[in-house]
């Protein structure tokens, strides 16, 4: 008897068994369809045996097992179980939320193929005579002519021969007359100029090619527009060269068209692939499916792409590696950064960090020999320069609408000499606050801790937290006062005063808002590019990553609102925040200036920025955490709780630090209520544990995880989170 052993999605850390007499040791790694209680599911078969602890009565048989494409392979198994007890999250969870949709249904998939790969008559093919094929059968006569008449037919060309002619090329495949043949691409490439590499990216590129065969994690350290695009480049071409895969992983899928129009101009016969969320189920799933075969030589994606399949994996690059983006936030609680390293190491290939910020963990690693460490100190262009850092003291020039007088000249300057400018405010809407001056009366959300953004051209307020919407009350709902005033600016505001004092200059305004559109960002990068803009307004979205060579004036609203924060990762993530959209001026010719409003000019972290000098505040901030116990000298976990009552949730978060057995090594903190309390509708609390030794830790949450489910908690949920980033 073959017994299956599948992981299944749902939240209980086990494998099921099942019957499954065809089964075989080539099915690991394959879809299954399965019986779960009243239910069809779909799970993925983890191994094979002949023996079962289930009874043989109550063992279930399996509806079917899909062998439409390969099996996941070991290797990528082994990332998924390492992912599930790193993270101790349930393995059906981890391998069943990575895969694309279709893959998750209970049905085989159909694709297309051939929209994708032409068809051609084959050897066999070419020798069938059409008096063989009976005159009644007019469809198939037509369709052989035109295999005849062409080396090669798309599906549209087939489509156009006649609409019924599935169930025919299905035959036709079995018999071995027709077979798919890679895309002729006979579009001719255009010629790119291939920049000269400066003497540091010389020994980058160098020193990282040199070590292809082997796992190394190099931790590449920049300074903006210093060419560190170019070196991914040429360590790609080398991997290409060995006939290898590179996984490229990016933080925002807004990179990804600059970053993809790069990559195919630079290897255009290269097949190239994206995949993140702004997909369809198809566009993703046949993507992830040529990179399975071998196919997509490239593969450039957000997180989740880290679980892509790669059977010749040859290099990892990590950009913007210091970026917040690549924690998961919800469910599966994983860092693809971390991941990519842990990947890499298995497969004994090399991986590659790129920034001009480095998060802390990583420099720290770097630093003490963990990491290998490459320095690009200056920028690529030979005339580019880093911009000049000035300092608008608020307390002096008042702003309206958030702009000051200086800010203003320094625009006027800015369009005379036809030269582009971006005014970065990290808060969309119109503005934060809906203010009655008459009660103090704010305008909060229902289901969230917070309050409501002003989008005044949709009459809306909206929760930035939950989507929660209402409608712009005429007055106010506690004193009836109609002097209700929005307060704070958001990038709408800045744009409407930006308008007002600069009536026939061309502004742009890109934040979330601005942006959902499909292909919207192609859209408003190709204007960019071609001038069509004179100013830009935008958010955390063109802070990294994007190359703007006209641009020549950078001005930041509000970057005081992080200096004094609680979290400690405030000033890192703020530093590295002002650094990246500082670094899009002066990339090329033009030179860059960059100014800043604060109240605070005299802030050490301000003096550092101006002097682009990361390693100082590094040091610094390192410091300030050693002394404070935090990371990277300890290593965290969060156990997060919610309910719709935070008595429930600290009630449970007391009984599971009860349960908890920590050693000398383990640091138990007391259960408190989240920053932002409630969040759509559920009210939330954490409870904190670190240790010097990550290993001590992974062992105490590995016995404790266990405990924590053997607790009554229908009202909860909870989740652990290893190596948290947001408290």
């Amino acid at each position: 008897m073959r017994i299956i052993r599948v992981a299944l999605n749902i939240p209980i850390d086990t494998l099921f068994d099942y019957q499954a007499e065809d089964a075989s040791m080539h099915d690991i790694g394959l879809r299954v369809c399965v019986p779960f209680g009243k239910k069809k599911i779909t799970g993925i078969i983890m191994a094979i045996s002949t023996e079962t602890q289930v009874p043989i009565e109550k063992l279930k048989s399996v509806y079917c097992i899909f062998r439409e494409i390969d099996p996941l392979p070991p290797a990528l198994l082994d990332l998924f179980q390492f992912c599930s007890q790193y993270y101790h999250h349930p393995l059906g969870g981890v391998i069943m939320n990575s895969l694309p949709a279709l893959l998750r249904n209970n049905k085989p998939i159909k694709l297309k193929d051939s929209a994708q790969h032409p068809l051609s008559l084959t050897n066999l093919g070419r020798q069938i005579d059409i008096t063989s094929i009976p005159a009644r059968n007019r469809v198939a006569r037509r369709l052989l002519i035109a295999f005849q008449n062409a080396a090669q037919l798309t599906s549209q060309q087939i489509k156009q021969v006649s609409p019924r002619t599935s169930k025919l090329l299905s035959e036709w495949k079995q018999f071995g007359w027709i077979a798919e043949q890679p895309i002729i691409n006979t579009t001719t490439p255009k010629a790119t100029i291939i920049p000269t590499l400066t003497a540091e990216q010389v020994s980058a590129v160098t020193t990282v090619t040199a070590g292809l065969e082997r796992f190394n994690t190099w931790l590449m350290h920049g300074v903006t527009g210093s060419g560190k695009t170019e070196v991914y480049l040429r360590i790609i071409e080398s991997a290409l060269s060995h006939n290898k895969q590179t996984l490229v992983l990016i933080p925002e899928i807004n990179l990804t068209p600059q970053l993809e129009a790069i990559f195919r101009a630079r290897f255009c016969t290269t097949s190239l692939v994206n995949l993140h969320s702004g997909l369809n189920d198809t566009e993703r799933l046949t993507g992830w499916l040529q990179a399975q075969r071998g196919e997509a030589k490239i593969i450039l994606g957000t997180r989740l792409a880290v679980f892509t399949p790669l059977p010749k994996l040859g290099l990892i690059i990590v950009d913007e590696e210091h970026d917040s983006s690549f924690k998961q936030q919800d469910g599966l609680r994983y860092s693809a950064r971390d991941l990519a390293i842990f990947r890499a190491r298995k497969t004994n290939i090399p991986v590659v960090l790129g920034t001009a910020t480095p998060s802390l963990e990583s420099y720290f690693n770097a630093i003490n020999g963990r990491y290998q460490y490459i320095r690009l100190t200056s920028r690529a262009v030979q005339s580019a320069r880093l911009p000049s850092i000035q300092y608008i003291d608020t307390r002096i020039h008042k702003s309206q609408d958030g702009l000051s007088e200086p800010l203003l000249k320094a625009l006027e300057k800015c369009l005379s000499e036809k030269h582009q400018s971006l005014i970065f405010i990290n808060r969309r809407g119109y503005a934060p606050v809906l203010l009655c001056k008459s009660c103090g009366w704010s305008a909060l959300c229902q289901r969230c801790s917070s309050r409501l953004v002003v989008h005044l051209r949709d009459k809306k307020l909206r929760c930035h937290h939950c989507g929660h919407e209402e409608k712009f009350p005429r007055a106010c709902p506690q004193c009836g006062n109609q002097d209700i005033a929005p307060f704070g600016q958001g990038t709408q505001r800045v744009e409407e005063a930006l308008i007002a004092h600069f009536p026939s200059a061309r502004i742009l305004r890109i934040d979330r808002d601005s942006t959902r559109r499909k292909n919207a960002w192609k859209e408003i990068l190709h204007a960019i590019h071609t001038h069509q803009v004179d100013i830009l307004i935008g958010t955390q979205l063109l802070a990294k990553g994007h190359d703007f060579p006209n641009l020549s004036l950078v001005g930041i609203l509000n970057a005081d609102t992080s200096l004094y924060s609680t979290d400690f990762r405030a000033s890192e993530r703020l530093f590295a925040q002002l650094m990246q959209v500082s670094g899009r001026a002066g990339r090329a010719n033009v030179a860059g200036h960059v100014s800043i409003q604060t109240e605070f000019p005299d802030h050490p972290l301000y003096y550092a920025l101006q002097q682009h000098d990361y390693d100082t505040l590094a040091q610094t901030l390192l410091t300030e955490r050693e002394i404070a116990g935090f990371p990277p000298y300890v290593y965290q976990a969060l156990l997060r709780a919610e309910a719709h009552n935070i008595k429930i949730v600290l009630d449970f978060l007391e009984q599971a630090a009860h349960l908890a057995k920590p050693t000398q090594a383990i640091q138990l903190f007391d259960p408190v209520p989240a920053q932002l309390l409630r969040l759509k509708g559920m009210e939330r609390a954490y409870l904190l544990i670190q240790s010097t030794s990550r290993k001590q830790l992974q062992t105490f949450l590995a016995e404790w995880y266990v405990q924590i489910n053997t607790l009554s908690a229908r009202k909860i949920r909870w989740v652990l989170d290893v190596d948290p980033i947001e408290f």
